[in-house]
């Protein structure tokens, strides 16, 4: 059985970017998760004890975004995908999406995208 938790366009202010001025000035995030476990124990006890919290994803992807400083958004994904992996034993998966709007492109562009899926 596979159980879908998703947190979708969190918004979050980091210093990523290779250049300089990018980890200087910084900029505004946007981080999608979608979590892959097991809903069976938590519906059956009603219990926060059985289930992945995702308030604590959440300000543990918060707390990855907006206090690490990485020159790659390769990194970043990264870092994200293994922190959740090791919070709750629960997930057997994770997918993270960031997209990042202002990018050093001399062009049009909404943003760039990444996206990275780690399983245990």
């Amino acid at each position: 059985m596979s159980n879908k938790i998703y947190l979708k366009n969190m918004v979050f202010y980091g210093f990523h970017g290779y250049y300089e001025f990018e980890r200087e000035l910084g900029q505004r995030f946007y981080v999608d998760l979608a979590i892959t476990t097991n809903f069976i124990n938590a519906s059956k006890s009603d219990e926060l004890k059985d289930a992945v919290d995702y308030v604590v994803i959440y300000n543990k992807t918060k707390y990855i975004v907006e206090n690490n400083r990485c020159k790659l958004l390769e990194t970043l994904i990264c870092k994200i995908a293994d922190e959740i992996l090791a919070i709750y034993p629960l997930i057997t998966e994770v997918k993270v999406n960031i997209r990042k709007p202002s990018v050093p492109i001399n062009g049009a562009l909404d943003c760039v995208e990444l996206e990275i899926i780690k399983s245990r």
